[in-house]
C-alpha cells in the first residue's frame, strides 16, 4: 500500500513538461529537477550502508 502511495506520487510526465517548455533552460531544469532526488537517494542509502558496515562495536 505505501509503495503505491509512493509511486502515485513519483509518476512525472517528463515528456509533455518538456514539450511545453518555453526555452532551453526550463527543459535542463525539469530533467536535473527530475533525476536529482533519485540521486540524493542513492546518495544517502550508500551512505547509510559504508556506516552500518564499517561500525566497530558490531565486530564479532
Amino acid at each position: 500500500m505505501l509503495l503505491n502511495f509512493i509511486l502515485f506520487f513519483l509518476q512525472i510526465n517528463i515528456e509533455e513538461n518538456i514539450k511545453n517548455a518555453p526555452d532551453k533552460d526550463y527543459e535542463t531544469g525539469v530533467i536535473i529537477g527530475t533525476y536529482l532526488p533519485f540521486v540524493l537517494l542513492a546518495a544517502l542509502a550508500y551512505f547509510i550502508y559504508y556506516k552500518a558496515k564499517n561500525r566497530k562495536d558490531l565486530e564479532d
